[in-house]
């Protein structure tokens, strides 16, 4: 679930600490493309996402942050991020834009060779009507609703493609979290009508850019996940990846999220009035998948790692063949959590090697940082830095991760291993490198290969002559072997 904030203060905010040179950032309607161009680019026949992103492991960060930010955001270099915007604040009045804010992200995200999506949202304002009734943060942020003329609408999606395509903007999402009242006011049914003339417009204006859905919450694909098995008729299957999903979040809003331990009460929860709305939301999502109305599906996910193969599950039987799968929130959701931050790290780790290796081909992690004077008062959502910008253990190892897959081939493990060890391989050129941990409490031993070096994720790599021992914390063995000639005899 995004915070985002007021561009106009993001502008201010870059330009005050970065000192940007006058004329970097086009300000007219119809800027010209940007001279400079990323320092990452794709190897030829990586094969981690469609598009070419080189790196699959990034994250997504508060701009107002940025001088604390940008040292580490440049180990993530290759990666993709998105910002959410507003028409509603973009145009506060009709006819009048103001893109300094955004124009700024763009030129920086650019600079940083990180690829930008763009996630398009209406607000509440003159454009729709209306009065908002869900407010949030310090910008005051509302949900958002159908535009009260689908032509305005349209030629403003068409401005915004039209403005960044030049900055390699290719993903647009539409909306955001559009099961939740506090996100969209609206239908399903006015959503599906909304994506439609949105990606109409997108497609006519720039016919190299992809749709993308708004991005489910991860409660509510929880939900899909059981609701799916109930529907088959494997209840107990059911049963069982509902407890997996939700084991941080029961009780944490109510009603909604219940204990359950048997069929009669898992029935309950999926069909109190928020869960069957999520459902609901799922359903026309996507079924605008199936129609190739959208082209990305885009997958949130903040639960415990034992989440991610009831989720994968899911999306493997919901989701048209051939469709990219990009999980734009990943995170670690745990009100009150008393983890250690290795052992925080540690489950970071697990997440995102899990949805990498399931087929998902952008991870951004969020937050990066956590923001200390948020409403909760607490580190709900687990960041890889501190808030000034100190790379925590976990922000070590996920840049270890970027500098392990950028420009390779992200491969699964061998079925082989099934049931001994967890992890992904990256391939590049004759040399993988591995991301391992044991799948049970029993250490695997994994026999020295040649050239083999190996260590803890985020830690310098020493020879592994004598073979590398793989407990249930992760380690990184790298070796100039097929992936399947180092776990060959695995035991």
């Amino acid at each position: 679930m995004t915070r985002p904030f007021r561009l106009r203060t993001v502008a201010a905010a870059v330009a005050a600490t970065l000192l940007l040179t006058a004329g970097c950032t086009a300000r007219d309607d119809a800027p010209s493309p940007p001279a400079a161009t990323p320092s990452v680019t794709a190897t030829p026949g990586a094969t981690n996402t469609v598009d070419g992103v080189p790196n699959p492991f990034g994250a997504h960060w508060d701009w107002s942050r940025y001088q604390q930010f940008g040292p580490y955001l440049r180990r993530l270099a290759g990666s993709a991020t998105y910002e959410e915007i507003s028409w509603c604040e973009i145009e506060r009045t009709s006819g009048q834009a103001d893109w300094a804010g955004l124009d700024e992200i763009a030129t920086r995200s650019r600079e940083l060779g990180i690829t930008l999506h763009l996630k398009i949202r209406t607000g509440v304002c003159w454009a729709t009507g209306g009065t908002a009734r869900h407010t949030r943060g310090a910008a005051n942020k509302t949900e958002s609703a159908m535009p009260t003329d689908l032509g305005a609408y349209q030629r403003f999606v068409r401005s915004v493609v039209q403005r960044y395509g030049p900055y390699g903007v290719r993903e647009y999402a539409i909306e955001n979290e559009v099961n939740a009242p506090s996100y969209w006011a609206g239908s399903p049914e006015d959503y599906a009508r909304l994506v439609r003339a949105a990606a109409e417009t997108i497609r006519a204006t720039d016919p190299k850019a992809r749709v993308v859905d708004s991005g489910i919450s991860s409660v509510a694909y929880g939900m899909g996940v059981a609701d799916r098995l109930v529907r088959a008729g494997r209840v107990p299957e059911a049963i069982t990846a509902y407890q997996a999903y939700f084991q941080r979040r029961v009780g944490t809003r109510g009603q909604q999220i219940p204990a359950v331990t048997g069929e009669a009460q898992l029935r309950r929860a999926l069909g109190t009035e928020t869960n069957s709305r999520s459902l609901r939301f799922l359903s026309v999502t996507e079924s605008l998948l199936t129609d190739r109305t959208v082209d990305v599906r885009q997958v949130h996910f903040y639960e415990h790692f034992s989440g991610v193969a009831p989720l994968l599950d899911y999306l493997r039987a919901t989701t048209p063949a051939g469709t990219p799968l990009q999980a734009w929130e990943v995170g670690q959701f745990w009100r009150d959590g008393d983890g250690d931050p290795a052992s925080r790290a540690a489950e970071m780790v697990k997440t995102v090697t899990l949805l990498a290796a399931g087929g998902i081909g952008e991870i951004s992690w969020l937050p990066l940082a956590y923001n200390p004077n948020n409403a909760a008062g607490s580190e709900v959502r687990y960041g890889l830095l501190d808030p000034d910008g100190t790379e925590r253990e976990s922000g070590r190892m996920l840049a270890a991760l970027a500098d392990a897959a950028r420009g390779a081939t992200v491969t699964p493990l061998p079925a082989s291993v099934a049931g001994r060890l967890n992890g992904v391989a990256f391939v590049r050129g004759g040399s993988s490198t591995l991301v391992l941990w044991s799948a049970s409490n029993t250490p695997v031993t994994v026999p020295a290969a040649p050239g083999g070096r190996t260590g803890a994720v985020g830690s310098p790599l020493g020879a592994a002559g004598g073979g590398t021992t793989v407990t249930d914390v992760p380690v990184l063995l790298r070796a100039d072997q097929p992936v399947e000639g180092i776990l060959a005899t695995v035991r």
